[in-house]
């Protein structure tokens, strides 16, 4: 069973830096494309950024675009996605997942599996 574990989220002030880390082991980031998405409550989960498994090709939602960048780290038995998250806005707050499906183009959390718990992540303006 894959797991993904998400971490680095926190309460943070309007214009300051996060970064989140999805780490996996290379097994299950193996030829898969990685997706970090958020939810507000009552909402539903949006696709904000996404990675391929080369790190080559990258999507951003518009609302993160110039602000934050989505990067894979290859370690010798876990593969670090990280989601840096500057210039944060008070509408980014919410929570953050990270997940995997095996084709390029996919927008919907419900194309994609293998859900990490998420990370909250809480702008103060």
């Amino acid at each position: 069973q894959a797991q993904l574990v998400e971490s680095g989220g926190g309460l943070v002030q309007a214009g300051d830096s996060l970064r989140l880390s999805c780490v996996a082991s290379r097994r299950t980031f193996h030829d898969v494309i990685v997706g970090w998405f958020r939810q507000t409550p009552g909402k539903e989960r949006n696709l904000v950024a996404s990675i391929d498994s080369t790190g080559t090709a990258t999507y951003y939602a518009d609302s993160v675009k110039g602000r934050f960048t989505i990067s894979r780290d290859n370690a010798k038995d876990t593969v670090t996605i990280a989601l840096q998250m500057n210039s944060l806005e008070p509408e980014d707050t919410a929570t953050y997942y990270c997940a995997i499906n095996p084709n390029w183009g996919l927008s919907r959390a419900s194309e994609y599996g293998y859900w990490g718990r998420g990370t909250q992540v809480t702008v103060s303006s």
